[in-house]
């Protein structure tokens, strides 16, 4: 009885010690999001100062208590501005995913589900889209439609159409046929109904969690043709434009790179997280 109970005995707090850290890796995560969402909602209340207020007196000034992140070339506080490009980024990168979610369903869904012609033409066009790099084609769409986030946003999600497409289309085809999905259609249920309440139903759950982490990509994105200058304006605050901005100043004032950085990182960061959370519970 000795030898089975003492491993027992040790191995017990070990394992509690293990869930606990566990735990808090995934409430960290959690945490800061939510310290995101409340930036979004309430910029003007958490922000010090009005991201667009110059101080010509202290132009790149360092951290201190009066400005936390220091201050930017023109003397605007920059954890203001970091804080109020949050709303920018992250509006962005949702409009995006839901492009891409939405339209990337749908055309899975029916590839699969209708097959043979419809099924040839959506997986060709997919190919397409999978074929020009992410980058290349949003900045062609943001040339033809304009420069601004939202027009950003949209070139984006048009670009993860053919992730979501390829996704959904998988996950249709391992549940299209079945027993129940079958059984329905014999008994006369209608396409719309095979479709929305069998099919989609039990083939969300890996979309969704590609959803999740397709934000971080959106966000990377969105930061990036910011930075190039296809995105965001001055002297709108957006992560990805203040990096552009602050790349002249890195070695007098590395902050002005390293705070918006920081916020990319970690968000993408969370949300990859809550990405693994959310596949870990609908699986």
């Amino acid at each position: 009885m000795t030898l089975v109970t003492e491993p027992l005995a040790t191995g017990a707090p070990r394992a509690e010690r293990r869930r606990y850290a566990i735990r808090l890796w995934d409430a960290l995560p959690l945490a800061f999001l939510i310290l995101v969402a409340a930036m979004i909602v309430a910029p003007t209340a958490i922000a010090p100062y009005d991201p667009l207020q110059e101080d010509p007196a202290l132009p790149l000034a360092g951290p201190s208590p009066a400005h936390p992140f220091g201050t930017d070339y023109i003397g605007r506080d920059l954890l203001s501005r970091v804080i109020a490009g949050t709303g920018a980024t992250i509006a962005g990168s949702f409009i995006a995913v839901v492009i891409g979610l939405v339209v990337g369903t749908v055309l899975g869904l029916v590839a699969a589900y209708f097959g043979r012609v419809t099924d040839g033409v959506i997986s060709r066009l997919v190919d397409v889209l999978l074929s020009i790099p992410t980058l290349l084609l949003s900045i062609t769409i943001v040339v033809a439609l304009g420069f601004g986030t939202v027009n950003a946003a949209i070139a984006v999600g048009v670009s993860s159409i053919a992730v979501f497409a390829r996704l959904a289309r998988s996950e249709v085809l391992a549940t299209r046929h079945l027993p129940f999905v079958e059984a329905s259609e014999h008994l006369g249920a209608s396409h719309v109904t095979l479709l929305f309440r069998h099919v989609l139903p039990n083939s969300y759950s890996a979309v969704l969690s590609l959803a999740a982490l397709q934000f971080g990509t959106a966000i990377l994105a969105i930061a990036s043709l910011s930075f190039l200058g296809y995105g965001a304006q001055p002297p709108e605050p957006e992560w990805g434009l203040l990096i552009s901005e602050a790349r002249n100043y890195i070695n007098s004032a590395p902050g002005l790179v390293l705070y918006p950085s920081l916020a990319i990182v970690l968000t993408v960061t969370s949300l990859a997280r809550v990405a693994h959370l959310i596949r870990r519970k609908v699986a």
